[in-house]
């Protein structure tokens, strides 16, 4: 079995109103990936992805556009300890 990692990810940009979270679950659950996302209230979205570190990886490049609607300008990842994810789920 191949090592878990975890990535803290913070998208800035026009991500919020876009279907962001909604496409980000859709993603993760097609790369196997556990985890969660959410809008904060500075506008950003900021999501959790645990997996293989290849599944981990897809998703970061994925957030560097998200879904058609979102206008990404920055994407900044804080590598972490996984913590054990059982699903991945929108957080409020």
């Amino acid at each position: 079995m191949s090592e878990k990692v975890a990535a803290q990810v913070f998208i800035s940009g026009q991500v919020q109103g876009v279907g962001f979270r909604f496409s980000t679950v859709n993603e993760a659950k097609q790369n196997g990936v556990t985890g969660w996302v959410r809008n904060l209230p500075d506008g950003r979205v900021e999501a959790v992805f645990e997996g293989s570190k290849n599944a981990v990886e897809k998703m970061i490049q994925w957030s560097h556009q998200g879904p058609s609607s979102a206008v990404v300008q920055n994407v900044s990842v804080d590598y972490q300890e996984p913590q054990g994810f059982s699903d991945f789920q929108t957080r409020y």
